[in-house]
């Protein structure tokens, strides 16, 4: 959580310079800068993916070193996944708290003619951006311990991707349905990145050791 805030924190200080360099008249281009702001975000939190990944091998092989077999008492795997689940956690509590305080009123969503599913939407975005944090984590570090580049620019251009969705809001039908299906495809991908294979399911249904 530490590392994405970090991240973030990074990613505002270049939106503002740009911001504060820029013609705050010109309305395009302030739009524009946003998208801006938010490719540099998505880059940035990719980045620190990678040297949380850098940090948790170092970490990996120390653990390795006293233990008495040899061994990390933790694997790669669930190291992608709870530091996938960490990113998804602080990235939705900053996604939501904003909302959460818009909640508290005065007024009523929707009385101007904005969407009355404001709220409900917002949830649904919430969770899904958790849930891809969690799915980014394990295929990203899956690719970084396979040596996979290609699937590491996966992860980042569907990052980049369902961030970019977000800027068709309040059109929420062509933003949050792409971003499911997003999400599930990630969803696949990291139970296969993870070792999953149909074998696995028939064991789970089966209750199988």
């Amino acid at each position: 959580s530490f590392f994405w805030l970090v991240s973030v924190l990074f990613s505002s200080l270049v939106w503002f310079i740009s911001v504060q360099v820029s013609n705050r008249d010109d309305a395009v281009l302030q739009y524009g800068l946003l998208i801006f702001g938010a490719a540099v975000s998505v880059l940035l939190q990719e980045a620190f993916r990678y040297a949380y990944y850098r940090l948790l091998k170092k970490a990996d092989e120390g653990l390795a070193t006293i233990s008495e077999d040899g061994r990390s008492p933790i694997s790669i795997q669930q190291m992608a996944y709870v530091s996938g689940f960490s990113f998804g956690i602080i990235s939705g509590v900053f996604s939501v708290i904003n909302i959460l305080a818009d909640a508290v009123g005065p007024g009523i969503v929707g009385v101007h003619g904005d969407s009355q599913y404001y709220f409900l939407t917002s949830a649904f975005l919430t969770m899904a951006i958790v849930f891809l944090h969690t799915f980014w984590g394990i295929i990203f570090f899956a690719a970084c311990e396979k040596r996979k580049p290609f699937h590491i620019v996966g992860v980042v251009v569907s990052h980049l991707i369902t961030s970019g969705l977000t800027f068709l809001n309040p059109w929420y039908e062509a933003s949050l349905i792409p971003i499911y299906i997003i999400t599930l495809g990630m969803g696949v991908w990291a139970f296969v990145a993870a070792g999953g294979n149909h074998h696995n399911i028939r064991k789970c249904l089966a209750c199988a050791q």
